[in-house]
């Protein structure tokens, strides 16, 4: 069974938004159902500070053992800090993906984009638990 925190807020791409001290950043990783679909993360490729995205656009890509996936903007923003750590050790994605394993803060540009994702009861079901 996959770790779903009720305090975040998710995609059907499995990714995760967590809310920062801004409330026009959010934080952004996949999530812990994920991590674990694709095994031994080996490489994380990701977007430079101050790149501007897309909602749904890909911004980079998740290398593992048995795959590599695209990773989604889950809203459209300014990308504003980049987890460099996974640079060095992009297995903290397996270890913590929702503490140390984050990948982007992105300045948001219509927080409604946050409306039409989903709360962590859906995410469940959408991933059958």
């Amino acid at each position: 069974m996959s770790n779903v925190p009720d305090d975040l807020i998710y995609t059907s791409e499995h990714e995760y938004l967590a809310r920062t001290s801004d409330p026009a950043v959010v934080r952004v990783g996949i999530t812990d159902y994920a991590q674990g679909e694709l095994g031994d993360v080996v490489f994380v490729n990701l977007p430079k500070s101050g790149d501007r995205l897309d909602a749904h656009q890909s911004f980079g890509t998740i290398e593992a053992v048995k795959a590599v996936s695209e990773l989604y903007s889950p809203v459209a923003g300014e990308v504003i800090e980049v987890n460099g750590a996974l640079e060095r050790d992009p297995a903290v994605v397996n270890r913590d993906p929702y503490g140390d394993g984050w990948m982007v803060d992105i300045r948001v540009a219509d927080p409604q984009d946050l409306d039409g994702l989903l709360t962590p009861g859906a995410y469940r079901s959408h991933i059958g638990e």
